[in-house]
């Protein structure tokens, strides 16, 4: 196919120029939109700013219009130190001479405790028992003095006493024997002592024609042979249990007291008096033994006295130093008690007393509100700065928008502050 003259011949120098430069102008806006769009949202966001400020401004002033101020006072320290006595027989507050009311409280207890023993000694025991020796050699009676027995196993005892010893009888025509009971006892301490029953002989009738006739026998065993370590009572033991009893007596005799006592009464532990008696163990010093019992008894007494009047006496002497525009601190109040003595005889108690109290000025809040109304802010900030018995002053407002107090007194909130 043959090609026209104007598919082959190129398109005119200007008219290309002119294409591209709409080309050209067409990229420069599009780079020039995003820009613009930018701008135009970063000035909405300024413009809805500034009007939420002015909107919550509007509405402070509006809603939020009231002042408030906080003031301390100036305070002064109290301290009053005397000596304070506690009589049983006043029954008022004697504030010239110091003297309150008190009441006397007593107690009785008793106590016993099982106590072990620490000491250790050797115990020594020889074994005894009872033999019956017999008398078949003669009718005649006959006389023994303490004599030895050997066993059959070669044990040696001893006779504790004098022995006379019963003559044999004929009884059908036979000879029975005398016989009689006898209290023998090892010759050495040891449990291998502790023998079984058995027979016995008299080594001193040895080689005569009496050593078979006069015999013994035991129908018991032998007791109490011992040698060995064991406990012993000593005299630190008793010392000891005496320390640990009497204070147990103690303090259960204050714990008893302290029950007794009203909650407005006040009870000083240096000022009972306890009085320790009947003390009395179950074994003795030196005794043998794992362990002791010990008893005691106790009387306790002291003079309690009521808080409530411990306080008034010491407002009555530290309102005495106030002028007549001061006020104490309750709270600030301190009050500590020193025991001092005390004599039950006289129905005494004396104590060191110390009193520590913050005292400030008294301001008519209402006519401070009056003389603060209608004020610039810093004009009534500076006013009560400069009162001599306000301490701190806090000032709370809308400073940027409210200039002045309100002329309401319920646009003005005054809070006096202790703390």
């Amino acid at each position: 196919m043959l090609k026209k003259f104007y598919d082959i011949i190129p398109p005119k120098k200007s008219d290309f120029l002119e294409e591209n430069k709409k080309h050209k102008d067409k990229d420069k806006e599009l780079e020039i939109q995003p820009v613009f769009k930018k701008r135009t949202y970063f000035l909405k966001i300024l413009f809805l700013c500034v009007f939420v400020f002015i909107l919550i401004g509007l509405v402070g002033f509006f809603l939020f219009s009231e002042v408030k101020i906080e003031i301390w006072p100036k305070k002064e320290n109290l301290i009053f130190r005397e000596i304070i006595t506690v009589d049983l027989k006043t029954e008022n507050i004697d504030f010239d001479n110091n003297i309150i009311k008190g009441q006397l409280l007593d107690n009785e207890q008793s106590l016993t405790q099982k106590f072990s023993a620490s000491g250790k000694t050797i115990k020594e025991e020889k074994a005894k028992g009872i033999i019956t020796v017999y008398n078949a050699y003669s009718t005649s009676s006959r006389i023994l003095i303490p004599s030895r027995f050997v066993s059959s196993g070669g044990k040696l005892f001893w006779s504790t006493e004098k022995i006379t010893l019963p003559g044999a009888r004929y009884e059908k025509g036979k000879l029975v024997p005398g016989e009689k009971n006898v209290e023998v006892e090892a010759a050495e301490s040891g449990e291998e002592y502790n023998i079984e029953p058995t027979t016995f002989a008299l080594p001193a009738l040895a080689g005569t024609a009496l050593y078979t006739k006069i015999y013994a026998e035991s129908f018991s065993a032998m007791s109490g042979g011992f040698k060995g370590e064991v406990a012993q009572i000593t005299q630190s033991d008793l010392n000891q249990a005496q320390t640990v009893l009497t204070e147990k007596l103690k303090q259960g005799s204050l714990e008893f007291l302290k029950t007794k006592i009203l909650d407005n009464f006040i009870l000083l532990e240096q000022a009972v008096i306890h009085e320790i008696s009947d003390v009395n163990s179950s074994q003795e010093f030196g005794s043998i033994g794992e362990s002791f019992d010990l008893e005691a008894k106790i009387k306790s007494k002291t003079i309690v006295f009521e808080k409530s009047d411990i306080e008034s006496l010491v407002k009555n002497h530290l309102n005495l130093e106030l002028d007549g525009n001061q006020k104490i601190q309750e709270e600030s109040l301190e009050i500590s008690y020193f025991f001092k003595k005390i004599d039950l005889d006289s129905g005494k108690l004396v104590l060191d007393l110390e009193a520590k109290a913050k005292a400030y000025q008294i301001l008519d809040l209402n006519e401070l509100k009056k003389a603060l109304l209608g004020k610039p802010i810093d004009e009534a900030k500076l006013f009560l700065d400069n009162l001599s018995e306000l301490e701190r002053v806090e000032l709370k407002s809308w400073f940027f928008l409210k200039r002045r107090i309100s002329e309401d007194m319920d646009k003005l909130e005054l809070k006096f502050n202790l703390d």
